[in-house]
């Protein structure tokens, strides 16, 4: 039986175009070392990491902006040609920890269109809740001494790593956590309290455009 023109010209499922995420992170071991791994298990997303070695808020959202002011993401920039990469994001991801400008860094990142992944205290509590709902105010030095009781690999002192291989998988599980110590923080009127981090919103954004690019 002959195919129908309507069936020849039927077009074939397009694979979304791989959007890119620009991540600038304030330190140059824990941060880093987990996105490099996250970029290797969720292998289409594009990810492009870079490192504020100064270690400070208001330095890696300052970094970020300019950056995306570059590529035109920026809010009142001159949208990109190439209409895929105005889908693209920027990120600052930094650390409340004893920082003084950490709203302020906040601030500037919301009013150019930087999207940010802030943790109150740590990067070490999105880690945590890879594996528990962790809702104590507790400060960076004992987060980093429960952290080493979930994973003994964790050296505080040292590079400051875990086996990503075994907590990336739980990802899942950190977004949950992650979003349920933030609507406890947003009850209690202080969405930038601690205990709270945004790092489950990007690498949400990483597994879904992760997704939407993979192969049919």
């Amino acid at each position: 039986m002959a195919r129908n023109k309507a069936d020849l010209q039927r077009r074939k499922p397009v694979r979304a175009p791989r959007r890119r995420f620009i991540i600038y992170c304030e330190g140059e071991n824990t941060e880093p070392s987990y996105f490099h791994a996250l970029k290797r298990i969720l292998r289409y997303a594009l990810i492009d990491i870079e490192t504020n070695p100064v270690g400070a808020p208001m330095t890696t959202a300052e970094r970020a902006v300019e950056r995306a002011k570059r590529e035109g993401l920026a809010k009142g920039s001159k949208k990109p040609k190439d209409s895929f990469a105005q889908h693209d994001q920027v990120w600052a991801v930094f650390d409340r920890d004893e920082h003084p400008n950490f709203d302020a860094a906040v601030a500037l990142c919301d009013g150019k269109g930087v999207k940010v992944g802030r943790s109150n205290p740590c990067f070490e509590l999105w880690l945590i809740l890879h594996f528990v709902l962790h809702d104590a105010s507790d400060d960076r030095h004992q987060l980093a001494r429960r952290l080493r009781e979930l994973r003994p690999e964790y050296d505080p002192h040292g590079a400051k790593s875990c086996n990503w291989d075994e907590l990336i998988p739980n990802v899942e599980t950190a977004e949950a956590n992650a979003a349920r110590l933030l609507e406890k923080r947003e009850a209690e009127g202080a969405p930038h309290g601690r205990p709270s981090t945004t790092v489950g919103a990007l690498t949400s954004e990483i597994r879904k455009a992760a997704k939407d690019s993979k192969p049919y």
